[in-house]
């Protein structure tokens, strides 16, 4: 029937929204549906922290998937609760919602999204991620009906992010909910984002990776200057944190950390943008910027853009 739709010209296209807690793969998913990266990824929660679309276009049609920012209870910051307001405005206007959890672990927060979906018209898939760390098949089993049971979920599907298991048959089931409708985007674009945005992601990147223990929560990057001509991409950012002694370790011993930093965002900007990259980085401090909705807006955090 799908097919016999494609031979006759109609193509379907619509949005359809990852949502989850923290460091449930939904990142990781993304890239895989794309088959390149586009959401940075680490091992740290709330590593996104703004909605980006990932947008794939294939003979069947063209899927706009909206990675979002983990919902989480916690929310005393500004940045907190702007992140979880984007989150749920990302279930407005999306034809269906990915509802990400880790096999055999179903906590208060992921109780607390799925009381936020519990108005949404739309089919929910509920998407159990990263099964292959599941050696008893019988224990995920008895999992997903005692979590799945009297939960108005459209299907359920047992996939890793990291593997790709199970993702094409995913891909395919989200295919068969959106509308025929014509793309909207045109079929080389990946992203609604800009290439700004994308390389000030990729340094934060680098820096999560690098830092440990709360240090990533409390900086951000805005860059300054992206400049490209065919020879080269001059890239200038600055990284903001909220306190000189957190500038300090940014900068490490002798500017060490800073310049490994600098040379790994480096290599993943030449990567993305397929040049080579000249990249300068400054350190500046701006108190309690995630606090601030000011100094959110000023550094590209806007309520509206999500």
């Amino acid at each position: 029937m799908e097919s016999d739709a494609v031979q006759a010209g109609q193509t379907r296209c619509g949005y359809v929204a990852l949502i989850g807690r923290p460091n449930v793969g939904k990142s990781t998913l993304l890239n895989r549906f794309l088959g390149q990266k586009l959401s940075i990824v680490t091992a740290k929660p709330q590593t996104t922290r703004q909605q980006i679309a990932g947008i794939k276009t294939t003979a069947e049609g063209q899927v706009v998937f909206l990675d979002t920012p983990g919902i989480h209870l916690a929310a005393k910051r500004a940045l907190n609760r702007y992140m979880n307001r984007i989150a749920r405005a990302a279930l407005n206007g999306v034809d269906v919602v990915l509802f990400l959890i880790e096999a055999e672990r179903w906590t208060k927060q992921d109780e607390h999204v799925a009381r936020a979906l519990e108005d949404v018209a739309v089919p929910i898939i509920l998407v159990v991620n990263k099964v292959d760390q599941v050696a008893d098949k019988t224990r995920l089993l008895a999992f997903l009906q005692d979590k799945v049971q009297n939960k108005p979920f459209a299907h359920v599907a047992l996939i890793s992010a990291r593997q790709g298991k199970g993702v094409a048959d995913l891909e395919a089931l989200v295919m068969q909910h959106l509308p025929f409708s014509k793309p909207m985007y045109d079929e080389d674009q990946f992203t609604d984002r800009s290439e700004r945005f994308l390389a000030g992601e990729l340094i934060r990147e680098q820096l999560m990776l690098r830092l440990n223990q709360e240090l990533p929560y409390a900086l951000t990057v805005e860059v300054e200057e992206f400049k490209r001509t065919p020879e080269l991409l001059r890239i200038s950012a600055i990284i903001w944190v909220e306190r000189d002694g957190q500038k300090q370790i940014v900068i490490g011993s002798s500017g060490q950390v800073l310049k490994q930093v600098g040379s790994n965002a480096r290599a993943a900007l030449e990567e993305l943008f397929g040049q080579k990259v000249f990249l300068r980085t400054w350190v500046k401090v701006s108190h309690d910027w995630s606090d601030n909705e000011k100094s959110m807006r000023q550094f590209g955090f806007d309520e509206f853009r999500g």
